[in-house]
């Protein structure tokens, strides 16, 4: 007795449809992984008050960037990454020289020059006003000025020729360093959209894509 076995169909065009489900599946699945971990990590960020503008620091890219592949991968960052890190890790801030780190007080306002941090040097520079260091032993020294404030509480030039309505005001207050909070867990969401992926491209997986 002989037992005959035959292909019916294109073996080619058979292998070609398994390769492009293949493709589709492992694409589909790190695309999802990866949008999973990027929304965990802007809500753990929206959570914890850190600002929308933060949250959407958080950005997902995909390789390729085009079409489909067995190969493909995903890069999960942010754009400000050392201020997401600094919350992640609860980090130590200590001044690049030595010196102290100059906290802004609400006098000083949001914005320095150019839209950028507020330093003291920008701050006298957009102001035209001089601060002065006030030393205080047991306490964070200050940065002050004699200034006025507005309505809304921001130092601004006095137009009285007088002096009149000047007040000393903290404009910055001085610490030698300062330990921000962990506030952000983002190592865990990560082992877990990479545990997740086998299952995810299964799920994708459908033959004849």
């Amino acid at each position: 007795m002989k037992l005959l076995a035959g292909i019916q169909g294109d073996l080619r065009a058979m292998m070609q449809a398994e390769v492009e489900a293949a493709e589709h599946a492992v694409t589909a699945g790190v695309s999802e992984a990866a949008t999973g971990l990027q929304m965990d990590w802007r809500g753990q960020i929206t959570g914890a008050a850190l600002g929308r503008g933060l949250a959407n620091s958080i950005r997902k890219k995909m390789y390729p960037t085009t079409g489909a592949s067995i190969r493909a991968a995903a890069v999960v960052y942010s754009n400000a990454s050392n201020v997401v890190d600094a919350f992640d890790r609860g980090a130590l801030i200590r001044s690049k020289n030595g010196f102290w780190l100059a906290i802004p007080t609400a006098a000083a306002g949001k914005k320095g020059v150019g839209n950028k941090r507020i330093t003291p040097s920008g701050w006298e520079q957009r102001t035209g006003q001089r601060l002065r260091f006030v030393f205080r032993r047991g306490q964070p020294s200050l940065l002050v000025a004699e200034t006025r404030l507005n309505s809304k509480g921001r130092a601004v030039v006095s137009r009285s020729k007088i002096g009149r309505d000047l007040a000393t005001v903290p404009i910055f207050i001085l610490v030698p360093q300062v330990k921000l909070p962990k506030r952000l867990s983002l190592e865990g969401p990560a082992r877990e959209a990479e545990a997740r992926l086998p299952m995810l491209i299964v799920a994708n997986w459908k033959e004849g894509v």
